[in-house]
């Protein structure tokens, strides 16, 4: 009978971690995802365009938006990219 309980309250806190962390990876890839979307989106329309690489990317799928401020910033002031 012990054990049975201890298992069902092992197994409760298992999907409680799980969740936690399932919700937290899936609104980091979103704002990967929009981020990098919108570094792209932005580099149709400046001239002369952001230089994608890896290193723009990265900074804009680890910040969202404010990486991507932060990579058209860099660029504009001629620091990077």
């Amino acid at each position: 009978m012990i054990w049975e309980i201890l298992g069902l309250i092992l197994a409760i806190i298992v999907v409680a971690v799980l969740f936690k962390v399932f919700r937290n990876i899936v609104g980091l890839v979103v704002n990967a995802v929009i981020g990098v979307v919108i570094l792209w989106l932005l580099n149709l329309l400046l001239t002369p365009p952001v230089a994608i690489n890896i290193w723009s990317i990265l900074i804009s799928a680890i910040g969202g938006i404010a990486g991507v401020i932060i990579v058209i910033v860099l660029h504009f002031l001629g620091i990077a990219f």
